[in-house]
């Protein structure tokens, strides 16, 4: 009986001691001490001729952040590039038809910045000839001119701008197209976001945070 007697007081000593310490690995984890590292969203747009990465504008947070919810849906990925002008745009996302732009789910108001223009690389989002000039959200543009189109300036808006990728936008620039601009071999879209740190920015991209 006496060693059971022991067995059994060591037995819940050893317990308890493992809860303590469950308890204050939980409190430390939790403690506001413990700070994650920031992170930045980077649009990726991967075709099959390669992958483009973005830089997304904290200064269009309302483009920005629809950018980012459609692009998780993967609303963009039943789309291609479909228009494709060379020293213009190349652009990809819903066409330019009646059905996705009359009465829109996805119509944003201007966020304009003279700070933020159409140079080379530029990500916009199209519209139609609406007064307002509001963004459809489902399609998007890249601007391959460059000289840039400062003409479109305060006109169409620009939430992002390429980091890296430049000679996969020469590529789709050069792709063969009919007379609608459309290129003869589809270029389907796979867009999503990845998460990158100050230094993996750096690292992986080449990308120093303005």
């Amino acid at each position: 009986m006496l060693l059971i007697f022991v067995f059994m007081e060591r037995y819940y000593v050893s317990l308890l001691l493992s809860v303590v310490l469950g308890l204050t690995a939980c409190k430390d984890t939790d403690s506001p001490d413990v700070k994650s590292e920031t992170t930045y969203p980077i649009g990726v747009v991967s075709t099959r001729l390669g992958d483009m990465h973005f830089w997304l504008y904290n200064e269009t947070p309302v483009h920005k952040e629809k950018f980012i919810e459609l692009a998780r849906a993967k609303h963009y990925n039943q789309f291609t590039f479909n228009r494709v002008v060379r020293n213009f745009v190349v652009q990809g996302g819903c066409p330019d038809s009646v059905q996705y732009f009359e009465n829109s789910p996805f119509l944003l108001d201007p966020e304009f910045h003279d700070s933020i223009g159409h140079s080379y690389g530029a990500l916009g989002m199209g519209r139609d000839d609406n007064p307002g000039k509001q963004s459809n959200a489902c399609q998007f543009y890249i601007v391959c001119k460059e000289q840039g189109l400062p003409q479109l300036d305060s006109n169409y808006m620009i939430f992002g701008m390429l980091i890296k990728g430049g000679d996969v936008l020469e590529a789709i620039e050069k792709e063969k197209t009919n007379s609608l601009d459309q290129p003869e071999v589809d270029i389907p879209l796979d867009v999503s976001v990845q998460y990158y740190s100050e230094n993996s920015l750096l690292d992986s991209l080449g990308f120093k945070l303005p």
